[in-house]
């Protein structure tokens, strides 16, 4: 590993969110992985955050001096996108009380260099980095607990993911939000869905069904992965109005998504649950091809301390006798693995290299693409080297979630949100 203070054309920032399987309760921290395809060169930096919680998504000013760290605990964080120095925090609280402590400004969308929109409570918020005590209330949302943010090729409609309310239950809805008017329309979907992407050049955006089911019947906080077929909806922001969607059936291995990205030809996004990339054919909205990123048998071994916290996770989120279909369908989504996967995935600005982040294996990954073939796979260091009151046989996973990818400067597909 290179100097991390050298120069690399790619830098991969991905949200962290320490060992343990719920994400939403865990650590918050930001790893860097830079990147030269040329030399080969790589180097990395990892910086957690004390008094902050849940690490989730990260998104990158245009300007590229501050990013935003998105999370489950109720913070705004900002931090340098070079050193990784925190900038700033506020609680958002201060603007607006969430009624349920995983209802949280968990990913933004950068409006320019200082000012970006996130969701708190009930509303949409207009922050600015250089007065953080004075944000704006925009307008309500409209749904029950916002999720996943893009701003749209227009830069007129913020699309956005909801996930299932702890109290409000299912939700089975995206939303679009107007910034001319400041309202939001709700679509009703089939499905919930957590997280979208926006198409580059038109109003359209790409909402991604992530199926889940409460606990013992009721538990929306800690629910369990479901074995059902899965779905991907192509919306105009417009309208509202469903224009195509795909499905798959339950033993496609597309189950429990997180990252989403868009090539010229192909939607790409990658499964945490069921350890695979998945690329949907744009044209046809039909075919499809995938990137199968579960560990063979001595991967699985080497990772057994990361299988024994997933297990015992999964023993406290639900008990065996009335939650073994639970058990059980998360097997089956899970193909026989267990540890997490792939959460980070994100197509470089030429479209000629695919970065991952695999959570359970603890390692990244850059494929050339379309090929898909692996050109650098990275295991990284474990959670103590940073968080050294863990004891040695501590979960070594840093807790790999949402990313950003920053290609060289002058590339006109690169795209933040």
């Amino acid at each position: 590993m290179a100097s991390f203070s050298g120069d690399y054309p790619y830098a991969f920032h991905i949200a962290l969110d320490g060992n343990g399987m719920n994400g939403l309760e865990g650590a918050a921290g930001v790893c860097v992985f830079r990147y030269d395809p040329d030399s080969g060169a790589y180097a990395y930096k990892v910086q957690y955050y004390d008094g902050v919680a849940g690490g989730h998504a990260v998104s990158v000013a245009p300007d590229r001096k501050c990013s935003f760290l998105g999370n489950a605990g109720q913070h705004l964080v900002f931090y340098d996108t070079d050193s990784l120095d925190e900038c700033d925090r506020v609680s958002s609280l201060r603007y607006e009380v969430a009624d349920a402590s995983i209802k949280s400004s968990t990913h933004m969308v950068w409006l320019d260099g200082t000012q970006g929109v996130c969701a708190i409570g009930e509303n949409f918020w207009l922050v600015d980095i250089n007065r953080l005590a004075k944000a704006e209330c925009l307008g309500a949302h409209s749904i029950k607990l916002p999720h996943a943010m893009k701003l749209t090729a227009s830069r007129r409609y913020i699309v956005y993911g909801g996930m299932d309310h702890p109290t409000r239950g299912a939700a089975s809805e995206v939303g679009i939000f107007d910034l001319h008017t400041r309202t939001a329309r709700r679509v009703q979907l089939p499905t919930t869905c957590w997280h979208v992407a926006a198409h580059p050049q038109e109003d359209l955006f790409y909402a991604l069904s992530f199926r889940v089911l409460p606990q013992e019947g009721r538990d929306w906080h800690e629910w369990a992965m479901a074995y059902f077929k899965e779905y991907v909806y192509e919306i105009d922001a417009r309208s509202g109005q469903v224009l195509r969607h795909w499905t798959c059936s339950q033993n496609v291995p597309a189950h429990i998504n997180s990252d989403v990205c868009l090539s010229d030809q192909e939607l790409i996004y990658c499964n945490g649950g069921s350890g695979t990339i998945v690329m949907i054919d744009l044209e046809s909205f039909s075919a499809y091809r995938i990137i199968d990123e579960r560990p063979a048998l001595p991967d699985q071994l080497r990772a057994g301390r990361q299988a024994v916290r997933q297990v015992t996770d999964a023993f406290t989120r639900g008990s065996v006798s009335p939650s073994s279909r639970h058990f059980l369908g998360a097997l089956r989504v899970s193909r026989g693995t267990l540890v997490d996967s792939v959460y980070a995935c994100q197509l470089s600005a030429d479209q000629r290299l695919l970065f991952t982040a695999n959570r359970g294996l603890n390692t990244i990954t850059v494929y050339d693409y379309p090929a898909n073939t692996v050109r650098l796979r990275v295991a990284m260091p474990e959670l103590r080297e940073y968080l050294p009151d863990l004891p040695e046989w501590a979960d070594p996973r840093l807790g790999f979630h949402h990313s950003t990818l920053l290609s060289p400067v002058g590339n006109q597909q690169e795209e933040f949100s």
